[in-house]
């Protein structure tokens, strides 16, 4: 399992080709990739600033896939997120999940993406015509995340 915090743009043929590999075991890959929007809240977003605490982001993003790699049987899983300036329609993250078989693929990557939303250490900052704004958490994430019983004081 790999985990990456980056400032760099990734590559999703690229990084799921190299997650896959020559592995003939593996009958299913599910990947999510998030984009930042140029709307959120109904105001124009013209840059998203995502800052992180080092050490600290990459210990939860693998406790993380620990905790996914318990829960089903994945062959691999991969997590980018990235830090710094981005533009709408920029790449932000990226979950990838190998498995036998699709449904735990699947389920996998929706609970990695679910609790990397609510537990991993990021803050979001936008800018928009009125001026930069804290994106704060979203009482959604909360609940998707509650579905896999788990609550974000856990991570």
């Amino acid at each position: 399992m790999s985990v990456r915090v980056q400032q760099e743009v990734f590559d999703l043929g690229h990084e799921t080709l190299k997650l896959r590999g020559d592995d003939p075991q593996v009958g299913a890959l599910v990947s999510f990739v998030g984009l930042v929007r140029d709307l959120n809240d109904e105001q124009t977003v013209s840059q998203m600033t995502l800052e992180h605490y080092p050490g600290m982001t990459e210990k939860a993003l693998s406790s993380l896939e620990n905790e996914a790699r318990q829960r089903w049987k994945i062959i691999d899983a991969l997590i980018i997120h990235r830090v710094g300036k981005l533009l709408p329609g920029d790449p932000i993250v990226l979950v990838a999940v190998t498995s036998a078989h699709r449904r735990d693929a699947f389920d996998a990557c929706q609970f990695l993406m679910d609790a990397l939303k609510t537990s991993a250490p990021f803050w979001k900052k936008e800018t928009t015509p009125d001026g930069d704004r804290w994106v704060d958490a979203r009482e959604s994430d909360d609940e998707s995340l509650a579905r896999w019983k788990i609550s974000n004081e856990t991570h």
